[in-house]
Parts: C-alpha cells; structure tokens; sequence
C-alpha cells in the first residue's frame, strides 16, 4: 500500500483509480493531475517511482482543496445556510431533502422509518 498524503491507497489499483480514494479527487481530477505531472493513468500503484509519488503530491498539495480542509469548508458552508435561514439551511436544519426530490414515497433515510397512520387493533374474543 502506498501512503499519499495521509491517505492509504492499495497497490494493486491502477493510479487514475487510487487517487479517487483522496476526498475531493473524483476521476476526471485524477485524469487532470496525472496529465499535469505526466505519469502513465495505467501504472499500477506499486509501480511508481519514489520521484513520480513526490511529483503527484507536489500538484495535489499546490492545486487542489481536499480532505480534512475540504470537509471543514463543506462544513461551514452547511453551518452559514443554516444561520441565515436560507430555504436550503431551514431543510437542512429539519432534516429534509434539499435539491427538489419527491418525498412522498421516497427519502425514507431522511425521513426516518415509516409511521403508521392507522394501526391495527387485535380483535380478542374474550368479553
């Protein structure tokens, strides 16, 4: 396993697809930084040379937000919809959907499990 910026990344994986591993890098910025520093996106992980590792950090570290700093400023972005009572920011603070999904029969992770409206008496025969 090779270790590129904190993150463990299997060696057996072509590199386009471990860079994908990183939070924030999806396939076309793995396609984009390995253009950049021309490295072959069908080298295997184990393959690559210690100067060619140094070199994909180098780009990622100078070009790209991700991981830890990354998830604060998703974080804070949520945090500022909220305080200002935006229409996004008040479904977000009830846990509702907030990019125009149908709820009536969808969204049940959200929503939590089903409420039954009507529940359903035993009938005993004991009187």
């Amino acid at each position: 396993m090779a270790r590129i910026l904190g993150v463990e990344i299997p060696g057996h994986k072509r590199v386009v697809i471990g860079l994908t591993r990183i939070y924030g890098i999806g396939n076309k910025t793995s396609n984009v930084i390995l253009e950049a520093v021309k490295v072959d996106p069908d080298k295997k992980i184990i393959e690559l040379s210690q100067e060619e590792v140094s070199t994909i950090v180098k780009e990622i570290r100078d070009h790209y937000l991700i991981e830890g700093a990354l998830r604060s400023k998703v974080q804070l972005a949520i945090k500022l919809k909220k305080d200002i009572g935006c229409y996004v920011g008040k479904r977000l603070r009830e846990g509702r959907t907030v990019r125009g999904q149908r709820t009536k029969n969808n969204c049940r992770t959200k929503k939590g499990p089903k409420k039954n409206a009507i529940k359903k008496r035993s009938r005993s025969t004991s009187k």
